[in-house]
């Protein structure tokens, strides 16, 4: 007979309905209520909204009331880029003013977030029902129908209870009984510690073996295994006859009619019936393809929009990279980096002695011993470098050739421009790359262990090709050196010709000498005639002077190298000049087609062979920009011609005066950079802020950074995105600058070392990968991947980046009017004043006292009279 079931079972149930509904939200996996919707929130939604994770809102405390009418208007202002338009008829259907945000900070729902969509679930989320008191449960329990007690059975063994008492575990021994007592008279007195040796007193340390204790080992009573039998499978296979391969191919031509034939064909009715049936459909195709592009890829556009509010949680940028050497490193830090043009996983590095000016005079001796180096290193062999570059001195900075990236300039810190040639150790440095030749000389050492050479693994050191001489160099150190673009070239007094040799033959260098010099590093035409004996001297002298090339093309250049030209800096204002630090041309690359003969020449070009021509026979280029800016030492900047003036009395060439001078910067200004999307934007960084200008806009900088709390050292563009740029810091870190995302701040801030920040290359290695070079002050070379965050671009950014620029300059131009007409009113108002104290005749000081004396007792009748009409005053 079935028993009534206890009211108690009943209670309970009750109660789990109860829970179960006071937590709509209670479940496993991704299935979620009906009244809960989960969502993902960018850190702008997250910002705008006040509740940033693990800040606003926590683990402890994950609710966050949010106003209806906030997250309507936010969904009319970002339209589907906001967050919350996936629940958007759910928010316009909610009767309550506010609704509750969760933080679900466990993923229970699978999102970070979710929406409560109902005001009952908000209610219980927030006001959880009370628990039941125990009186309660008592009087309940009272109600409930005493259960019915059941009859016990005899137990009946069938044989189980041999094998349960098998496996209960047994003490194999008397278990040890300790009992640790006090004093009484110690009690509650205080406890003092103090240190003793272990090794002093009995049992005062445990050992751990590395063994196992057999005392505490287990024996395994019983083990279960399965077995099952299977029949015999046997594998059998079978192939089609082969037969002998033949070429199949198939030749058409098209049908050609006659002239009979076609007449035919374009009078008959069914031509014209055919017509008259699609010219409507086809006039409409036509009309299309004029308004719209057909075969423009939505579904392309559409997936980078996206991207680029969501989905790739990764925006920071990660180290892929580190390079050092213990013996070339130590002590030094790195001046310049430059990426090898053609050679993917290459990057060049110019290491400097550490030491101020003073310490640099003192152990000048140490420095001649010790030269400077130019390291190559490679993604293939972080430890070693792979080549090195001998140096006169310490170099500044240095840039590879454009024509040809095995001709390397550098800027030296004593003043001289040095050139080397790599040509004979290009295949090292292409072996270093793929990776395969450094496969093949482990397998190849395996083999023949004790037999390899010792000169194999030694890095290779390059001598330089040619140096200029000091008396005819900056007097200073070079800190900014550049090729000039292939596509012309400049004559003594500044003018831009025609290249017809289409490779780049100049070079343009800055000293804080209040100097910018340009080079040419062909033979000149003054040493034509004694070209004989020159070659005959050259490969008499090549192998003392140049013992690491096969070939020296610069030979001439040696110790006797003079500037072509030297463009001076001189103040604008007052008597001197200015002093260059960093400077930036443009590339004057579109009007000409020689941009491209470098890209499309399969020999390298021997400079040993090329001569400088007369300016007259060359052809004057008009569409070449020759202005450019200078950043100073003192934290100008400058923008100046390098075109010389002749002078109409004297007859002598003198260098112009810079049209425009701005006071911007509270420092050096270490970095002159023109955009690789915009050929007139321009980012200068010194001192503790940082600058963008666009070139022709000569009222000031278009944007301005605030005041840094820690100096700035370096800024360059990013290589895939218009509005994207990174800023280094004294402090080691990295600001990396969204300008579609924010203006007033850096995106985000990465610590990347601890000493200064010294320069920063990017590297575009393909479309899925792009590294970033920072290099610090202890001779560290860091190599950074950038996130797809910060490499891949929307359609449009280029044109929204433009937009910007353009209404930066629209609103720097209203500022310029709108403080000359304040200047204006200020000296009419000052006029004024100046004409009507001209014009009033002086006054004794009895009758000023007498006027003001009239003023205030007009004063109090006006005043009596106020009083009396507001009623606080009664007639007297």
């Amino acid at each position: 007979m079935a028993s009534k079931r206890p009211k108690s079972t009943a209670s309970n149930k009750g109660k789990e309905k109860k829970n179960n509904a006071a937590s709509p939200i209670e479940s496993v996996g991704s299935a979620h209520p009906d009244n809960i919707f989960p969502m993902v929130l960018t850190s702008a939604t997250q910002e705008l909204f006040g509740c940033r994770a693990d800040e606003d809102v926590t683990g402890d405390n994950p609710y966050k009331l949010l106003r209806r009418e906030d997250i309507v208007q936010d969904m009319k202002t970002r339209a589907a880029v906001s967050d919350f338009s996936p629940v958007k008829q759910a928010v316009l259907d909610y009767p309550g003013e506010e609704m509750l945000l969760v933080f679900d900070r466990d993923f229970t729902y699978g999102q970070s977030f979710y929406l409560v969509l109902t005001v009952d679930a908000m209610e219980r989320m927030l006001r959880p029902p009370e628990p039941e008191t125990e009186e309660a449960q008592e009087d309940e329990s009272e109600d409930m129908l005493m259960p019915t007690t059941p009859v016990p059975q005899p137990w009946v063994p069938l044989g189980s209870d041999k094998e349960i008492e098998d496996e209960i575990y047994r003490d194999s021994r008397p278990r040890l009984k300790y009992r640790i007592s006090r004093l009484r008279r110690e009690f509650g007195a205080p406890v003092v510690f103090s240190d003793r040796s272990a090794a002093e007193t009995k049992d005062a340390f445990m050992e751990c073996a590395s063994y196992e204790d057999k005392s505490f080992s287990l024996r395994e009573m019983e083990g279960s295994r399965g077995v099952q039998a299977i029949p015999d499978v046997k594998a059998a296979s079978t192939q089609t006859k082969w037969t002998y391969p033949k070429n199949m191919c198939t030749q058409y031509e098209p049908r050609q009619l006659s002239e009979k034939e076609k007449n035919k064909c374009l009078q008959s009715k069914k031509l014209k019936n055919f017509v008259q049936s699609v010219a409507i459909r086809f006039e409409l195709a036509i009309q299309q393809n004029e308004i719209m592009d057909v075969f423009f890829n939505d579904w392309a556009s559409l997936s980078e929009e996206d991207g680029a509010f969501g989905g790739k949680a990764d925006t920071h940028l990660k180290e892929y990279q580190s390079f050092t050497d213990l013996h070339h490193s130590r002590e030094k830090t790195i001046s310049h980096i430059n990426w090898h043009p053609t050679i993917t996983g290459v990057i060049a590095v110019a290491m400097t002695e550490r030491l101020s000016f003073e310490e640099r005079i003192c152990g000048a001796t140490k420095l001649v011993l010790n030269p400077s180096l130019i390291l190559f290193w490679s993604f293939s062999d972080p430890i070693n470098p792979q080549l090195m570059l001998e140096c006169p001195d310490d170099v500044l900075s240095f840039e590879f050739c454009p024509s040809d990236p095995n001709i390397i300039v550098g800027g030296c810190m004593n003043g001289q421009v040095v050139l080397w040639d790599i040509s004979a150790h290009v295949d090292r440095l292409q072996g270093t790359r793929s990776g395969g030749g450094g496969k093949n000389m482990a397998n190849d050492t395996a083999a023949y262990q004790g037999f390899e050479s010792k000169h194999e693994n030694e890095t290779p050191v390059v001598r330089y090709c040619a140096v200029s001489g000091i008396d005819s160099g900056h007097k200073a150190p070079i800190t900014d050196i550049q090729w000039l673009p292939e596509s012309f070239e400049v004559s003594r007094t500044g003018v831009p010709l025609e290249n017809k040799t289409g490779i780049c033959v100049q070079i343009v260098t800055c000293a804080p000498d209040c100097s910018v010099m340009i080079w040419d590093i062909r033979v000149p035409r003054v040493a034509t005639h004694s070209l004989g004996e020159e070659r005959k001297q050259k490969m008499e002298d090549r192998p003392l002077n140049n013992p690491h090339c096969a070939a020296n093309p610069f030979k001439h250049l040696d110790l006797s190298w003079k500037p072509l030209m030297k463009v001076s800096l001189p103040k604008i204002d007052t008597s001197g000049e200015y002093s260059p630090y960093k400077f930036c041309m443009r590339h004057n690359r579109s009007d000409s087609q020689v941009a491209t003969v470098h890209s499309e020449r399969s020999e390298v070009p021997d400079y040993s062979l090329l001569r400088v021509p007369s300016a007259k026979q060359l052809k004057t280029m008009e569409d070449i920009c020759t202005k450019f800016y200078v950043g100073t030492e003192d934290g100008e900047m400058v923008y100046t011609d390098w075109k010389m003036e002749k002078d109409n009395e004297s007859g002598k060439l003198f260098s112009p005066k810079p049209s425009h001078r701005y006071i911007v910067h509270d420092g050096t200004v270490n970095t002159v950079c023109r955009s690789p999307f915009f050929e007139d934007i321009i980012l200068t960084v010194g001192g503790w802020r940082f600058a963008i200008w666009k070139e022709g806009v000569m009222n000031g900088p278009i944007f301005l950074s605030q005041y840094s709390q820690t100096r700035c050292t370096t800024g360059c563009w990013s290589g895939s995105r218009p509005g994207v740029f990174f800023i280094g810091k004294e402090d080691g870190n990295i600001e990396v600058w969204d300008i579609l995302e924010k203006t007033h701040e850096p995106s985000q801030v990465q610590t990347i070392t601890t000493a200064r920040i010294t320069s920063i290359k990017p590297w575009i290695v393909s479309s899925k990968q792009h590294l970033l070079a920072i290099s610090d002050h202890c001779g560290t070379l860091h190599i950074l991947e950038i996130p797809w965050t910060l490499r891949s671009h929307s359609g449009n950014e280029k044109q929204s980046i433009s937009k910007y620029f353009d209404k930066e300059v629209e609103r720097l131009i209203y500022f310029e009017k709108r403080q000359e007409m304040r200047e204006k009113e200020k000296k009419d108002k000052e006029a004024e004043e100046q004409r009507l104290k001209t014009q009033l005749p002086d006054k004794s000081m009895e009758q000023i006292e007498e006027e003001a004396h009239r003023e205030y007792k007009d004063y109090l009748a006006m005043e009596k009279v106020i009083l009396k009409d507001m009623g606080l005053l009664e007639d007297m």
